[in-house]
């Protein structure tokens, strides 16, 4: 049974990147102000060149957002809303 999103809840959610469509997708769910693991292999097998274009765009749009951004490994990258900022670390 899925549980319903409570209002100002922060959620942390996996999503594949699988086509151009799924960045308007993950731009609502950080307005939502929702953590997300991004899974780029999808778009990343069928081209390399649209997944740095998207990559890109989701910095820019984070980054105004006042959220950040961050590779995690080969496969997925973490986009968080404003407050949460990645640690890096050194």
């Amino acid at each position: 049974m899925e549980e319903t999103p409570s209002v100002g809840q922060i959620y942390v959610k996996a999503i594949p990147l699988c086509s151009l469509n799924d960045v308007e997708k993950i731009k609502s769910e950080v307005k939502l102000g929702n953590i997300l693991i991004v899974k780029i292999t999808p778009l990343a097998k069928r081209s390399v060149e649209e997944t740095k274009a998207v990559i890109n765009e989701l910095c820019d749009y984070v980054k105004n957002e006042g959220g950040d951004i961050a590779r995690l490994g080969e496969e997925r990258i973490v986009v968080t809303s404003h407050p949460v900022k990645i640690w890096r670390g050194k």
